[in-house]
């Protein structure tokens, strides 16, 4: 093209003077960028206003809700050496079956014998207590029949005394009636010898007199006898009623002493025997921890103890079981700043080792390889400075993976509320944290932020920081 011909110079007669104005034209690669860089900007201001589901990130590891499911430790209840190995690692074990058989080191349990023998004792013991029972029964009835004699005697001495004292009656009466005859033949005597004197009585008559009066004399003497020995007999059945009493009491007191004694070595012997039955209880107790079994179904993991005739103590790990069938749980850390957006029921995403996944964390229905679940569990402290949250799994949504084992990493994010993706960078770029939304995780459902959201959000960036609070 001649140079009078070319555009500028009409619009510029001073170009006229180079001729490198002949060579340039207008770039058609620079307005296919322009346009390329329109359309994209386009787009990203309207994916600014496309939803974005906020989330709390965390990892952790598979473990199982219920303590009973998680890997069982196996101890030897008792001290013992190993005899034999019923199982091999990896075996799968029901309930009770015996995993290790041991026998004893303990010199007091050698004797092999030694159940029934403690059974002998004991059988002894019940026999010598029963014979001891007997005993105690006699030594009662002997009490029994000792009151009984006891009461029949004093009634015979109380007769006797009562018969003593009716005798000594009948002698003070008869000595009366001596005495008065003893009165009389000596007022017969005394007139016989004063008629004597005077002649009118013969010395037949004298003599006769005076032996009647040796008579009454005699008589009154013996009946004296006969009242004094009535006294004495009287007083003898009174001693004797009182002797009788404490004779018998001394009986009753000491029958009481061996019947008090019986009951004591009773009780004695009975404490014996519920010491031996313990001991036999202990012994077949302890006779059931030679076989080391299975707390329940479940898979042997690893042998912690290995060999024959090795020694383990009391309480000492032998083996490992991991239960069959455990309610697996994702045992997932959060920041405290998050712990308070968080509820028992909110839903969680997951993803696990091994599994492969295509994961959108905003976009979570996008998402490929992900498993869903709620929290269960959030603990009220924390543990090295993060609380630890259980997840199991949703019901309502597909079911995790079987070849899921426990100890296997585990990430997670825990899923909030909708707000628009401008938000979501414009609250990452100030370090905001997600929002609080109430308890509408209570329920396993998103909330969704709308225009009154980011009206909030335009608000906060216009206050310079207002956001923030509207964020707590």
């Amino acid at each position: 093209m001649p140079f009078a011909e070319h555009p500028l110079a009409e619009t510029d007669p001073h170009t006229g003077r180079f001729r490198s104005f002949e060579q340039v034209q207008t770039p058609q690669a620079g307005r296919t960028v322009a346009r390329w860089l329109t359309v994209l900007g386009l787009l990203v201001l309207v994916a600014g206003f496309m939803p974005w589901t906020q989330n709390i990130r965390s990892t952790g590891t598979l473990t199982t809700l219920r303590p009973q499911d998680r890997p069982q430790i196996v101890p030897s209840t008792i001290a013992g050496r190993i005899a034999a190995w019923k199982v091999e690692e990896g075996q799968q074990v029901k309930q009770g079956d015996t995993l290790v058989v041991i026998t004893e080191i303990k010199e007091k349990y050698f004797d092999p014998e030694l159940l029934a023998r403690t059974q002998e004792q004991l059988q002894a013991k019940i026999s010598a207590l029963e014979e001891n029972r007997a005993k105690g029964t006699a030594l009662s009835s002997q009490q029994d029949a000792l009151r009984s004699g006891l009461r029949i005697s004093l009634d015979k001495a109380r007769n006797k005394v009562t018969q003593s004292r009716l005798k000594l009656n009948s002698d003070e009466a008869e000595l009366q009636a001596a005495n008065n005859d003893f009165s009389i033949a000596q007022q017969q005597l005394a007139r016989q010898e004063a008629l004597y004197a005077q002649g009118l009585k013969s010395l037949t008559e004298l003599e006769q007199r005076r032996l009647k009066f040796q008579e009454s004399t005699a008589k009154r003497q013996a009946v004296e006898n006969k009242l004094n020995a009535s006294r004495q007999e009287l007083l003898n059945s009174q001693l004797e009623l009182s002797s009788l009493q404490a004779e018998y009491q001394d009986k009753i007191a000491k029958s009481e002493s061996d019947r008090r004694s019986t009951t004591a070595y009773q009780f004695d012997t009975e404490g014996q025997i519920a010491k031996m039955r313990n001991e036999l209880a202990n012994l077949s107790i302890r006779a059931g921890y030679y076989h080391i079994r299975a707390p329940q179904d479940g898979y042997v993991v690893r042998a912690l103890k290995a060999g024959i005739g090795e020694i383990v103590k009391e309480s000492e790990p032998i083996v490992t079981v991991m239960p069959n069938t455990p309610a697996l749980a994702a045992e997932l850390y959060v920041r405290p700043m998050d712990v308070p957006l968080l509820s028992v029921g909110r839903k969680v995403r997951l993803q696990f080792d091994g599994w492969p996944a295509l994961v959108f964390s905003g976009w979570p229905g996008t998402s490929f390889g992900t498993f869903g679940g709620r929290v269960a569990v959030i603990d009220n402290i924390d543990s090295q400075g993060q609380y630890r949250i259980l997840v199991t799994p949703d019901p309502e949504l597909e079911p995790w993976p079987k070849p899921l084992r426990v100890g296997s990493g585990v990430y997670g994010w825990a899923l909030l509320d909708d707000v628009p993706i401008w938000y979501e960078l414009w609250r990452q770029l100030n370090g905001f944290p997600p929002d609080f939304v109430g308890n509408s995780g209570a329920t396993g459902t998103t909330g969704t932020l709308g225009t009154s959201k980011g009206a909030k959000a335009s608000k906060g960036a216009k206050d310079g920081g207002g956001e923030e609070e509207d964020a707590k």
